[in-house]
């Protein structure tokens, strides 16, 4: 039976000269183990309420090594070859593009994981943002404290998987490598997003994929897209908060502003956080839930996360505060998608025709997979099965992939979950966001009739909320 690093060995020449691994043999070839058959580990029958149940752990041969052999293993078998250079101690610190921030944060999860691996870390940047710097370095990290780490290039695993798959010739040995493979106990998969090809490479990197999610097991990932744009099925994964951290190593490209319904740049260039007042004549009350909200839209607008649901009635700023959410974030690198939902969803009617499918699933996963989505007057839609269906796909996708939102709505929240229960469901849901209640009265027209706010106490006749 050959070792993994035997099968791997062999067309890997093909790679990037950055990336592509030093095939030629430095250590003489061993007779394999006959427990692991070379791996290094292996995995011992445990109770199921022991904490190393179904993982991996080193074999005996490996831990009979002294420290010279052992890390001279572990270096072949990592796969990683010329990589072994890639260090955390010649990191660039700022990163190559000079995006500092991103960088380093990454590169302190990075070190942090290659200390106590634990779940997923995944890397999103573009070509030369050192994403591949930073896999390898945990890797390399790991084999310097002699654990063993397995490095592969997707579409190379992909290729072996294939070349290795022959049930009349080498079954075997493609078992054995697929095994090795999920099972590593540390595992990092290079350009996940590179991974086109037949649809039977695709369900073998999903079998891979989702083992290791199901298991725990500490991998790491590196994509130049962003993970939220990849196969649903491996995005769902990948972006699982309770497993998985998502680190972007570049900044967006600026001015990216996208709108629907009429915010041009300009009128949204209009309406800052420095330009808002307060409302004349408010009561104390009034204008602390306004200046309350303001606050935590500042703090929202210096570092998106989650759904930020703006609700009050009409006039009272709502827009004006999303607006400024949307001028910080773009004056800070980020891109915006500002839509006012009843337009959003004729626009989408629009594009939805025979003939015309591309532009309106264009349009649709623009929308749903924007960076920072601001979907404005939520509930004046006029509602229609596919309008509400179109929009819950929309807010269903961005709370599963935790993409940042802000939603203003001049709709009470008991009224929008009659309304809209799997809508409001998500829009709503306390552990997705936060959700601000600004009690102030219409700016211009006043108190048409006496304040109410949104306390079910207080809860008015009807569906939208009137001053």
């Amino acid at each position: 039976m050959k070792r993994l690093d035997q099968i791997l060995a062999k067309s890997l020449n093909s790679a990037s000269s950055e990336r592509a691994p030093d095939l030629s043999p430095t250590i003489a070839e061993e007779p394999a183990c006959p427990l692991c058959g070379g791996a290094g580990f292996v995995r011992r029958e445990r109770p199921v309420e022991h904490p190393r149940f179904g993982k991996a752990e080193p074999c005996d041969c490996v831990l009979d090594e002294d420290t010279g052999v052992r890390r001279a293993r572990l270096e072949r078998l990592s796969n990683l070859g010329s990589l072994t250079r890639f260090t955390f101690a010649n990191l660039i610190p700022a990163g190559r593009t000079g995006d500092s921030d991103y960088f380093l944060a990454a590169c302190e999860a990075a070190k942090a994981f290659a200390a106590e691996p634990r779940g997923w870390l995944v890397f999103s940047g573009g070509s030369g943002s050192g994403k591949t710097h930073l896999a390898a370095a945990i890797a390399n990290e790991r084999i310097a404290a002699g654990q063993a780490a397995l490095f592969m290039v997707v579409p190379d695993l992909l290729d072996h998987l294939r070349a290795s798959y022959d049930a009349t010739i080498d079954e075997l040995g493609y078992e054995q490598m697929f095994d090795q493979v999920r099972n590593a106990p540390l595992l990092i998969l290079d350009d996940i997003d590179a991974s086109s090809g037949t649809p039977w490479a695709r369900e073998k990197l999903f079998q891979i994929v989702n083992h290791r999610y199901n298991a725990e097991l500490p991998t790491v990932y590196t994509t130049s897209q962003r993970p939220q744009q990849l196969d649903d099925r491996l995005s769902t994964r990948l972006c699982d908060a309770a497993l998985s951290r998502v680190l972007m190593l570049e900044g967006a490209v600026k001015g990216g502003y996208r709108q629907v319904g009429g915010m041009s740049r300009e009128r949204l260039s209009e309406m800052q956080f420095r330009d808002f007042v307060d409302p004349p004549k408010a009561t104390p009350e009034e204008l602390a839930s306004l200046r309350a909200a303001v606050r935590a839209a500042k703090e929202y607008a210096d570092g998106p996360g989650g759904w930020l649901v703006i609700m009050g009635t009409n006039g009272c700023g709502k827009t004006h505060i999303a607006a400024a959410i949307a001028n910080k974030v773009l004056a800070n690198g980020g891109k915006v998608f500002f839509a006012v939902v009843p337009d959003l969803l004729d626009h989408l009617r629009t594009s939805f025709a025979p003939g015309n499918e591309a532009s309106y699933d264009e349009t649709f996963d623009e929308v749903r997979g924007a960076d920072l989505l601001i979907l404005d007057d939520l509930g004046a839609q006029k509602s229609s099965p596919w309008a509400e269906e179109k929009l819950y796909q929309i807010v269903n996708y961005r709370t599963l992939m935790q993409l940042p939102t802000v939603v203003t709505t001049d709709v009470l929240p008991e009224s929008m979950r009659s309304a809209y229960p799997r809508i409001a469901a998500r829009v709503l849901d306390p552990l997705s966001g936060n959700k601000i209640e600004i009690l102030a009265p219409h700016y211009t027209l006043g108190r048409v009739v006496e304040p109410r706010g949104y306390s079910p106490k207080r809860k008015p006749a009807g569906d939208r909320l009137k001053r």
